[in-house]
């Protein structure tokens, strides 16, 4: 029954991370705990650190199957403050699990996931005119921003942790990263071609060759 081992070896995993961290995630400790042979670790997942990676994906996927019920935020900037909330949330209640994802040498799948999910808010906001930078740069800000202010707060005490620190930071950024009203009714041209820029793949009239050098136009205007 190999995914039955699998899952058992996962939740196995997942457990003695939760309590003892990276370090207690060893082959004999896991093949121990899931009642299999450690062979059947490497012959399921290669090595440690593919399952590893496993641990985070699962860890991750369970979390966001009970966050992502509720349809998205008609307002897209509330949409991205929601998903800044629970990446917070995500990280205070599985610490480990967090600092396993995202500070763990190499690529990581879970990591990954998370940054498509923050590129499609973006995208929404850029969408309705109210990105006032690339897509990529908000990303980038935001991510680095709301890592930060997650990591800050894994590392400070329970007792001591002060939360109004992640709300400053999420507001500063997407004051940084938007405008108040679409870009059709405010000034500039780096938001207004932001803005169709992320709306370009929907246009029916240009060929993909005119699309193409559009997009070369337009991020020459964003960048």
């Amino acid at each position: 029954m190999p995914d039955d081992a699998r899952a058992r070896i996962i939740a196995a995993a997942l457990d003695l991370l939760s309590t003892g961290g990276p370090d207690a995630v060893s082959t004999r400790a896991v093949s121990s705990a899931a009642g299999v042979q450690p062979p059947t670790i490497y012959r399921l997942f290669g090595d440690k650190d593919g399952l590893l990676d496993a641990i985070t994906v699962q860890g991750y996927a369970d979390y966001l199957e009970a966050k992502t019920a509720q349809p998205p935020a008609d307002d897209p900037l509330e949409d991205l403050r929601r998903g800044w909330d629970q990446h917070l949330e995500f990280g205070l209640a599985y610490p480990a699990l967090y600092l396993l994802m995202t500070t763990r040498p190499g690529p990581s799948p879970a990591l990954e996931k998370s940054l498509e999910i923050l590129s499609a808010r973006v995208s929404r906001i850029a969408s309705a005119g109210r990105l006032r930078v690339p897509e990529t740069l908000a990303a980038a800000l935001i991510h680095a921003a709301g890592s930060g202010a997650t990591l800050s707060l894994i590392g400070t005490p329970p007792e001591s942790r002060d939360l109004t620190v992640s709300i400053a930071a999420r507001e500063a950024v997407i004051a940084a990263i938007s405008t108040d009203r679409p870009v059709s009714r405010a000034p500039g041209p780096t938001a207004a071609a932001t803005a169709l820029r992320a709306v370009l793949p929907q246009v029916s009239g240009l060929s993909e060759a005119e699309k193409a050098l559009m997009g070369e136009w337009l991020g020459r205007i964003t960048d």
